[in-house]
């Protein structure tokens, strides 16, 4: 048996599943993502720094977390079904990728049992081109993908800097919400949960994150972006850490700031475990 089965058997209602899905075949201009997940990890372990959430919680062996590495897919596809399975469990994911073109597989599971799935997408770039080099699943559309089959309730978009004519008529289309870095970072989200969380390292600008494939000048802070996780007051039902390149990091950096946005958000998890809806 895979081992990614075996863990499973362990998981209990409640608890938090971290997955690896070391994907980055649709990634428009360089390859590396793949890498990520085992970079990251590594970085969380590194004696550098210690497993602490800024809360106090220690992430490291928390009972409720439970590693069940890469996912077993067999094409990008078939993603889904693992997730259709592990959502049978009644327990929130938080995912490592990976490009962002994973998290349309990913949402299509968590739609099916969440019909009214707010997603919290941080990003430079919308990601919603209906193709994107002849490749309607590239990581330039999942969330075309999204909006178009109806998987999400809402999509509200933080960081963005990169909207193109075709991507403003997209999120027209849609009717996505985009807070524009030109504008300044909100001082509120009026978000309901279910709330999925996916997190593009690129939302941060490079200076504080090279490990990354595009480049995009003019994007948030380390801080900006815990100070947005660590005030979310729904419940996360899943989330993803996406589109950090190992291949482009300079002594480890970003690795090191995926790791703290891990644990963060999974403390942020903990911390709505059980609690009913809000609002923020």
């Amino acid at each position: 048996m895979h081992h990614f089965y075996q863990r499973q058997q362990q998981l209990q209602p409640g608890m938090i599943a971290l997955t690896n899905v070391p994907f980055d075949d649709y990634s428009s201009f360089r390859r590396g993502p793949a890498q990520a997940p085992e970079r990251i990890w590594a970085a969380f372990h590194s004696d550098s720094a210690n497993t602490f959430a800024e809360d106090g919680t220690d992430i490291k062996d928390h009972p409720q977390l439970l590693d069940l590495g890469p996912v077993p897919f067999q094409d990008y596809l078939d993603i889904s079904r693992h997730y259709d399975a592990l959502l049978e469990n009644d327990v929130q994911v938080l995912s490592f990728g990976g490009d962002h073109s994973v998290t349309y597989p990913v949402i299509k599971a968590f739609a099916k049992k969440y019909p009214q799935l707010t997603i919290l997408q941080l990003d430079a770039h919308s990601d919603l081109y209906d193709e994107f080099e002849g490749n309607r699943y590239s990581h330039a559309c999942p969330f075309a993908r999204i909006m178009e089959e109806g998987l999400a309730k809402r999509l509200v978009q933080v960081g963005v800097r990169t909207l193109t004519t075709h991507q403003r008529e997209q999120a027209a289309r849609f009717g996505v919400e985009i807070h524009e870095m030109k504008n300044g970072l909100p001082d509120k989200l009026d978000l309901s949960g279910p709330l999925y969380l996916s997190l593009d390292m690129d939302v941060l600008d490079p200076a504080f994150a090279p490990g990354i494939s595009h480049h995009e000048p003019g994007g948030m802070s380390v801080r900006e972006v815990l100070r947005l996780i660590q005030s979310i007051k729904v419940p996360i039902a899943g989330a993803d850490i996406v589109e950090y390149n190992p291949l482009r990091d300079q002594d480890d950096r970003t690795a090191m700031v995926a790791a703290k946005f891990y644990r963060e958000i999974a403390a942020k998890m903990l911390e709505r475990k059980g609690k009913d809806s809000g609002r923020m």
